[in-house]
Parts: structure tokens; C-alpha cells; sequence
């Protein structure tokens, strides 16, 4: 969120400083974290819960030599109607969705796309459908459990986070050619999302821009709004479906808001606490470099520069949408016909 509009009886609005088209960094029915989370929260991790307060991880820290950022992004080319010989009939997607990821070598102060794969898929319940083949590419099948399409959808974003667990694990055996002055264990790598299915990642971060809910108790997540650029809250352990250490983070140029700038940032649970904690040191140093400018990024600062170059080359790498359409369409006719 960015700046005050007005301020009436002590109360202060605020304007979201992201273009509208991408909806708002904070994300729920009533416009800001509810805390009405039923998510199990560990706040002692780092510190006890009464001696709760911004964190400055101390100068002098050395840093990664690389940071990998690594993105994905997923589009629907088409709905798509099964109709299997006993007359039911199936909903399917089909579906285009990228991975890529940026190396950032901070020595050398340079960027470069260190790997992109696109995939294609036909996404349905039906038992009986195949990959569907056009004139310029193929969707390969794959079977969902339910004909709703928010599960369908759901196994598209499945198959597209472990395309991302796979340029993450070539760019690093690719790092670890390019000579003496890369370490192999000395790299930190940003995912953008939770870092759900993907936590047995060495050295890995879950980087989330927008808030949902509200994880923190009242008393504790004014120590949210009370950071400073480059701070960060203690570490706690946040508990779901899966567990994680996490903390809030707040980037520069956000703003004055309460949560302007603010991304929650994640680890495996599987860490010691330490290295958690370390973690959590190198992230608040490292992640504020890379925040994107208004005038540059409309979801800005939270959508990281090199992740918003990622994303424009994979939306480029998807094709033609239009084109694809055409092709599906002759394609099912052509099945039809047959």
C-alpha cells in the first residue's frame, strides 16, 4: 500500500499502490489480513513472544555469491469437452505453463536467465481421453482425480511447481560448472509462492508477495507495521496442511502503509532452528536489492526486478494463444471426424 489520502477522526486511508489489473497485495474478502487464521502458530522460535520487535540482522554478514530466483507462470489455452462412448462427459483444460530461473551473481553485479522450460498439457478426469497432437505442439494428458475445475486447476499448478523443482535443480548443476569462484553450497534460492512440495530444496526460500490471512495474533502483528526497510519479524513456525518456519519482511520503497512493502518469507521446518534463523539473517539482507520500483513494476516493490523480467520472457515463451486455440479446435474436429 502506498500513500494517505485522507485522515477523519484519527482514522487513515491509504491507496494500494499496485496496478489494480493484479489485484492487491493484500488479499482477502475484507481487503486486509483478517486473523482469522486456523493455522498453528509457534511465535517462541526466535525470541519469547513478550520481547517481540522489528529485527536488523547485523552488518558485516557475508553474503551468498548467487542468488537463483526462480518463477513459473501458467495460462489455459482452452476448455476442453470429453464425451466418452456411455455419453458422460468431462471438463478439461488445456494448458501452457513455464518455469525459469534467474542467476544473480552478486560479485559480479550481473543477471542472467539460467534456464526456462515451457510444458504443454491436457488436464481432465476422463479415463478415456488422450494427448491431443496440432499442427505446432501436443498436450500431453494427465488424469485428475474430479471434474471440478478448481481441482483441475489445481493439478495444473502441481505439475507446473515441480517444473520449477527441475530448472532449480539443473541452473544449480549448471552453477556448479562455471568455475572455482561459484561454490556449490554457496547459493541461496528464491522461490516465488510457498515453498509447498518443494521444501526438501537445499538452501531454499517460499517468497509470498500478497497476504491472505492473518497469521499473527493482534499483539504480535503490530511488530508487522512497525518495521523499517530491510527489518524483518523473528522467525516463528506456522503450521497447516505442512509446517514451516516464516517470518514478515519489509522492503524498501513501499511506502508508509502498515503492510506496504511487507512479503512473508518461509523455510523448511526440517532446519534447526539456527539455521532458520540464519536463513532468515541472509534473506532480509540479500531480498531488499532486488525490490522493483513503482515506475518500473506496478505490483512494485514486492514483485522483484529479475522475477518481472522472468515473468515477461515465460509469458513470451508460451506462444501465441490464439494460434494454439486454432489449433486445439481443428484438432478436436479432426478426432471427432475420425
Amino acid at each position: 500500500m502506498d500513500r494517505a489520502v485522507a485522515d477523519s477522526a484519527g482514522v487513515k486511508l491509504f491507496v494500494d499502490a499496485w496496478d489494480p489489473a493484479y489485484g492487491s497485495a493484500i488479499e482477502t474478502a475484507e481487503a486486509e489480513p483478517t486473523g482469522e487464521s486456523s493455522a498453528q502458530v509457534r511465535p517462541e522460535v526466535e525470541r519469547d513472544p513478550a520481547a517481540w520487535a522489528p529485527v536488523t540482522p547485523a552488518p558485516g554478514r557475508t553474503l551468498p555469491s548467487t542468488v537463483l530466483l526462480v518463477d513459473g507462470v501458467r495460462r489455459v489455452d482452452a476448455h476442453i469437452f470429453v464425451e466418452e462412448s456411455d455419453g458422460t462427459v468431462h471438463t478439461g483444460l488445456a494448458a501452457s505453463y513455464a518455469a525459469g530461473v534467474v542467476r544473480c551473481d552478486l560479485r559480479r553485479g550481473s543477471a542472467a536467465v539460467a534456464g526456462a522450460r515451457v510444458v504443454r498439457g491436457f488436464f481432465t478426469s476422463s479415463l478415456d481421453a488422450a494427448d491431443i497432437v496440432t499442427g505446432n505442439a501436443r498436450y500431453q494428458v494427465h488424469r485428475v482425480a474430479s471434474m471440478e475445475l478448481a481441482q483441475i486447476r489445481q493439478a495444473i499448478q502441481a505439475r507446473l511447481r515441480a517444473l520449477e523443482i527441475e530448472v532449480s535443480a539443473l541452473a544449480r548443476a549448471t552453477t556448479e560448472t562455471l568455475g572455482p569462484d561459484y561454490a556449490a553450497d554457496d547459493d541461496l534460492l528464491v522461490l516465488d509462492g510457498p515453498l509447498t512440495g518443494r521444501d526438501q530444496l537445499p538452501r531454499a526460500l517460499g517468497y509470498v508477495k500478497t497476504h491472505r490471512v492473518q497469521y499473527l495474533p493482534p499483539e504480535l502483528s503490530t511488530v508487522v507495521s512497525r518495521l523499517g526497510p530491510g527489518q524483518r519479524t523473528p522467525v516463528f513456525l506456522l503450521g497447516t496442511s505442512w509446517h514451516r518456519y516464516t517470518w514478515y519482511l519489509r522492503l524498501p520503497g513501499g511506502g508508509g502503509a502498515p503492510w506496504a512493502g511487507v512479503v512473508r518469507v518461509e523455510c523448511s521446518a526440517d532446519l534447526a532452528k539456527s539455521e532458520a534463523i540464519a536463513l532468515a539473517d541472509l534473506a532480509t539482507l540479500t531480498l531488499p536489492r532486488f525490490a522493483s520500483h513503482p515506475y518500473k513494476d506496478p505490483r512494485a516493490p514486492q514483485n522483484l526486478m529479475p522475477i518481472a523480467g522472468l515473468e515477461r520472457k515465460l509469458r513470451g515463451m508460451l506462444g501465441d494463444q490464439r494460434l494454439l486455440l486454432r489449433g486445439l479446435a481443428a484438432a478436436t474436429a479432426r478426432h471427432r471426424a475420425a
